[in-house]
């Protein structure tokens, strides 16, 4: 059974930084693509980066220069390594895995390319 849990998310000021972890169990990180995606209020969800097996990145454009998206093979681990946090970054965050046979491809940082989802962790950036 795949699960994943993301962890590191909290309140900070703006400019501030967060690094969210999202901890893998039943699924190889680094198989296939694994990203991040948040969803705020009334809006729907929208990738802010992924990462593929073989080492390319993708990030939309909002974030680019400001989030890193990393993985730890040893830990079983992906990391989203937030700075320069804006009030419009406030949102839920969500790790995503993709299994590679029974999802359909969208693209890395459409939500459904990826068929493993986490449950989400808050991020509140203040002005």
């Amino acid at each position: 059974q795949v699960q994943l849990v993301e962890s590191g998310g909290g309140s900070v000021q703006a400019g501030g930084s967060l690094r969210l972890s999202c901890s893998v169990s039943g699924y190889t990180v680094g198989s296939n693509y694994m990203g991040w995606f948040r969803q705020a209020p009334g809006k729907e969800r929208e990738g802010v980066a992924a990462g593929s097996a073989g080492g390319n990145t993708y990030y939309v454009d909002s974030v680019k220069g400001r989030f890193t998206i990393s993985q730890d093979k040893a830990k079983n681990t992906v990391y989203l390594q937030m700075s320069s946090l804006k009030p419009e970054d406030t949102a839920m965050y969500y790790c995503a895995a993709r299994s590679g046979y029974r999802d359909s491809w969208f693209g890395p940082t459409k939500a459904k390319s990826y068929g493993y989802w986490g449950q989400g962790t808050q991020v509140t950036v203040s002005s």
